[in-house]
């Protein structure tokens, strides 16, 4: 058995050394130390310390997206940031897959030129270490198979890589337009906006224009006032003014009672002119001579002859002249005087056979207290309404003494009980309105209403200045509607 010397194995690892090409560039100052793993697959034990996969990697910047979208709505330009940074991420990982093909061809040329070596050394050496030898040409081969199939693998993952950085780069080139197409649409709003904000600064700039030319004409109207008044002071001291007003007053109460003292001595004057004129004066009017009350023919002396069998005709006489006018319907020994009758005397004529006695008024039938300005309040409202009670309809007696609503309109006149209408008329001149002119205790509360000519009411309020009130307030409508109200048989009221 021929026995290897030291000198010839140094001689076989230099030549071993020498065929292999200067030019190879090794990622590494030493070679790696395989092992040999189950089902005799070689591996490099400092290998399983890499990092993940290029799939994994890929998944796991994906799900981030996805959890970071999920979290908070991104913008459009954050959006474009997350995709640059995927394209970055996508060449960072194109590079290190370039890399490893440069290094897998890297071991490739070492594999082979090992194998060489090791080809070239098993022809040299016999026993245990032509033995070491061919185990160590089944690992080379074995590494050789194992690289290949990486190879493969790379491959795949440098497409699937080529497909993620297309996909990244095309989703970022997507991205940087819809910036900057919303960054047109803002500067577009922006530019409207700044538009409409100095139109309102144009507004607010003439509005300041507009209040401080008025506030200098109000200044300057309260210095005139102020001057006028300075005058006006200057003129009239308080004390003597306050003194003018005091005289005034004391002066208008002095002239109140003068007048209705007068008023009184010029009813007793006449009465006595009368009872001096007519021995035989047999009947007085009782009652104020108002407008609201009512009178009444009583007999003065015993024996007068009863007032029932007597006929009896009223009368309005003016106070300038001696002409009567005659009071349709007022034949009874109770009258009670209408608003038409205000400012005029008052006259009945009584006949009992052959004879006749005429009664007057001491004076002109005086208004009602405040009733001119209470109906020149109801003047101003559109409507006016009178709880009423029908005493009479169509002149028989009304069989219910239920509450009505008599209303006074601008344009017409309605009699109604909750919802239903008893009579509804415009004004006409086939309408008639007046007081009752007849007997009974409320003659001064009643009045009588002609609808149409077929339709007629007595209808009783509440009060006196009710009824008078409606009567004036219907009077006024009408004429501003160019009708007249009057009584049956009257010419039109004066002071409509």
């Amino acid at each position: 058995m021929t026995r290897a010397t030291r000198a010839f194995r140094d001689t076989i690892q230099r030549e071993a050394f020498r065929s292999v090409s200067s030019n190879v560039q090794f990622l590494t100052s030493r070679f790696p130390k395989y092992m040999a793993g189950a089902n005799n697959m070689v591996f490099n034990p400092e290998e399983q310390l890499e990092l993940p996969s290029l799939k994994e990697i890929v998944a796991k910047e994906a799900a981030q997206l996805l959890e970071q979208q999920q979290q908070q709505r991104l913008s459009v330009r954050d959006l474009a940031k997350k995709f640059d940074k995927g394209l970055a991420t996508a060449a960072k990982l194109s590079n290190e897959v370039k890399w490893k093909e440069v290094a897998s061809l890297d071991k490739h040329v070492i594999l082979k030129k090992l194998r060489d070596v090791l080809e070239a050394f098993r022809g040299r050496v016999v026993g245990r270490t032509h033995d070491e030898v061919d185990e160590a040409i089944s690992m080379v081969e074995a590494l050789t198979v194992q690289l290949t199939q990486g190879e493969g693998e790379f491959f795949i993952e440098k497409e699937e890589v080529k497909k993620l950085a297309n996909v990244l780069r095309k989703a970022s080139e997507d991205a940087k337009k819809v910036v900057e197409e919303e960054k047109a649409y803002a500067r577009g709003e922006i530019q409207s906006a700044k538009q409409a904000v100095q139109r309102i600064e144009q507004a607010l700039r003439e509005q300041e224009e507009i209040s401080k030319s008025t506030k200098k004409q109000d200044r300057e109207e309260l210095n005139r006032e102020a001057h006028e008044a300075r005058r006006i002071k200057m003129l009239h001291q308080p004390s003597r003014v306050l003194d003018m007003e005091h005289e005034l007053k004391a002066l208008r109460t002095r002239l109140v009672e003068k007048s209705n003292h007068s008023i009184q001595l010029r009813k007793e004057l006449e009465m006595n002119k009368r009872l001096e004129e007519s021995n035989s004066f047999l009947y007085e009017l009782e009652g104020l001579e108002s407008l609201g009350s009512s009178l009444r023919i009583i007999p003065q002396k015993h024996g007068a002859p009863d007032i029932s069998s007597c006929s009896i005709q009223w009368y309005r006489v003016r106070p300038e002249g001696s002409k009567k006018e005659i009071i349709s319907g007022a034949t009874r020994s109770i009258y009670a005087p209408e608003p038409s009758d205000v400012g005029r005397f008052l006259q009945a004529d009584i006949v009992f056979g052959e004879e006749r006695v005429t009664v007057t008024t001491t004076g002109p039938i005086d208004p009602a207290a405040g009733l001119g300005s209470y109906v020149e309040a109801l003047l101003r409202k559109p409507e006016t309404d009178f709880n009423v009670v029908i005493v009479q309809m169509n002149g028989e007696d009304y069989p219910s003494n239920s509450i009505h609503v008599f209303h006074v309109h601008k344009l017409r006149l309605k009699l109604s009980k909750g919802n239903t209408a008893k009579a509804k008329e415009f004004y006409s001149t086939s309408m008639q309105l007046c007081g009752v002119r007849g007997a009974g205790n409320a003659v001064a509360q009643a009045l009588f209403w002609r609808a149409n000519e077929g339709l007629s009411f007595t209808l009783a309020f509440e009060s006196e200045r009710e009824r008078n009130a409606a009567i004036m307030l219907a009077r006024r409508f009408a004429f501003d509607c160019n009708i007249s109200l009057a009584g049956p048989g009257e010419p039109a009221p004066i002071g409509t």
